[in-house]
């Protein structure tokens, strides 16, 4: 069943006992305003207020330095994002995150479990770095809490926005920086995980023997005649011994050609079609991982059954890597409402009048808005087409 019926269901009963248990909801501090349902505490200030004071002048320091790592990504993603119209044709440039769904045009799919758990971490540190960065500065904060938004999850945190105006430039954007900032920092740190465990602790405990098909996609011809699980031993009678030998056996494929697959369950031929990302490479629709097997000298241990959970740890860092990453970057465009548009003003504000940072918000508002429209806009006719 495609991902979307799972977000259609789970959106019906939410909110089918949102409305029915809507009073007994709002007395434990849960409002309930369609397409919102937000909870909101005061418990969690405590914790930002310990984190804040525990260390405020590493907080300005790192901040300070975020401000100009944030401007840089701030150019180079706007940049990116205008020059990706010029191969809009070829692959869409943005692309919604719905864990679970393949999203039309979408040049990757996101898998559920990795993928919802990479989303919240994305959403939790940034918000909570918003929070303490707020309280070095000595702004209130009026609320914070958890949110969902029809059937997307959310965190959010209110500083107090008169006190956040009235505090110099370097301090409101180190308030803006402090989200993608905490998003980066976290992608570096996932990044340095993934890579331990991939190599280092799986080799050490794990072998390759062949690749596993994990996913069949609808715009390959793969899925009418292979299935997800089998493992994949040549192509084209190209030996697959590991995920290197797949590699280069896929990249010997051409369009409009007959390949030969060998599984574990049997032999299969189907006609290729060309690679959306890459028209002169054939494509199956195939999307496959690594198949391992438990070394000798780890086998038939008390724990064995345990260690194939090392497997998962890869991919679950990969997409907290990514999606932090990519999420908190783009979060640097300069466009309201974004944090990138308020550090844009401020910037900006150090060369030019007040009516003239007003003139450049909106301007660069529009242009990255209408950007990113017609890039989806692409993504969806393009990819259902």
């Amino acid at each position: 069943m495609n991902g979307i019926w799972y977000y259609a269901i789970a959106f019906i009963v939410i909110w089918a006992i949102a409305f029915v248990l809507k009073d007994q909801l709002e007395k434990v501090g849960v409002e309930v305003s369609f397409p919102v349902l937000m909870w909101r505490t005061t418990k969690l200030r405590g914790l930002v207020d310990r984190i804040a004071n525990r260390a405020p002048r590493f907080w300005k320091w790192f901040m300070n330095a975020g401000i100009v790592i944030s401007a840089f990504f701030m150019v180079f993603m706007a940049v990116l994002l205008l020059q990706s119209l010029t191969t809009i044709t070829e692959v869409s440039s943005v692309s919604l995150v719905l864990p679970g769904v393949e999203v039309p045009g979408s040049p990757f799919f996101i898998p559920f479990f990795s993928g919802f758990i990479a989303l919240i971490t994305v959403i939790i540190v940034h918000e909570f770095s918003h929070g303490i960065l707020a309280r070095v500065e000595k702004v209130d904060i009026k609320s914070m809490g958890l949110l969902l938004f029809a059937i997307l999850p959310g965190a959010f945190v209110e500083p107090d926005e008169d006190e956040v105006k009235e505090l110099d430039r370097p301090a409101r954007m180190r308030i803006y920086v402090a989200g993608s900032m905490a998003n980066l920092s976290l992608a570096v740190v996932a990044l340095i995980i993934m890579t331990l465990i991939s190599s280092s602790v799986i080799p050490a405990v794990f072998h390759e023997d062949g690749v596993e098909i994990t996913r069949l996609t609808d715009d390959g011809n793969a899925h009418d005649y292979l299935k997800t699980g089998m493992i994949l031993k040549s192509i084209n009678n190209y030996t697959i011994g590991d995920a290197d030998d797949y590699s280069s056996a896929v990249r010997s494929l051409t369009p409009n050609k007959t390949v030969s697959i060998l599984t574990d369950q049997g032999s299969y031929s189907f006609k290729l079609k060309s690679n959306p990302a890459n028209h002169s490479l054939g494509y199956m629709g195939i999307q496959a991982k690594a198949h391992y097997l438990i070394n000798d000298n780890y086998s038939n241990k008390f724990y064995s059954p345990y260690l194939w959970v090392l497997l998962d740890l890869p991919e679950l860092f990969m997409w907290i890597f990514l999606l932090n990453f990519s999420i908190g970057t783009f979060n640097l465009l300069p466009m309201k409402p974004l944090d990138g548009g308020a550090l844009f003003e401020d910037l900006i504000s150090y060369v030019a009048s007040d009516d003239n940072v007003k003139i450049a918000s909106q301007f660069m508002t529009y242009l990255m808005a209408i950007t990113i429209i017609v890039s989806l806009v692409y993504s969806f006719t393009g990819g259902l087409v």
